[in-house]
């Protein structure tokens, strides 16, 4: 199955033909896919105990990948995908403008947890004062250890 979940898909037939969603969820046994807010369904469920109420609740109910074409997030088409190899890994391609679909994920949440890092760090670094002077910590103490004290009682020989 060529769809991943976190791919944006459009769909091609049914209720929610031209309607484009993320796949939240895949399940490539089945060759079906979750669209998220698509495909919706109702439910009913019967309460369970007294804090759960029953009633109906929609949620979204799985779509044939046949029905699903990918949308490349480069050049915004529809698109089927070609696969390749790159430094020895399998990757999948665009047949419309070549850009590679996979790893881009993984590199935009790298990127943004350094930059959070990096302002994190300016952050702390401007909180500080300017001049040694101006700081008037005390050292820090070793914490003391408590211990229960026994008390005895003497007997008076009389």
């Amino acid at each position: 199955m060529e769809i991943k979940k976190g791919d944006k898909v459009v769909v091609l037939t049914g209720k929610d033909k031209g309607k484009k969603a993320d796949v939240i969820k895949a399940y490539p046994a089945d060759n079906k896919v979750v669209l998220e807010g698509l495909n919706m369904v109702t439910k009913h469920v019967k309460p369970r105990s007294a804090n759960q109420p029953g009633g109906k609740t929609t949620q979204p109910a799985a779509i044939d990948v046949s029905n699903v074409m990918l949308v490349c997030p480069e050049c915004g088409a529809q698109t089927k995908i070609a696969h390749e190899k790159v430094n020895g890994k399998n990757v999948r391609k665009c047949k419309k403008c070549g850009a590679i679909l996979d790893g881009k994920t993984t590199k935009k949440a790298t990127a943004k947890k350094a930059t959070a890092k990096k302002s994190t760090k300016k952050v702390a670094e401007a909180a500080l004062p300017a001049t040694e002077e101006a700081v008037t910590e005390e050292p820090k103490k070793a914490p003391v250890k408590k211990t229960a004290v026994k008390k005895t009682t003497k007997k008076s020989a009389e």
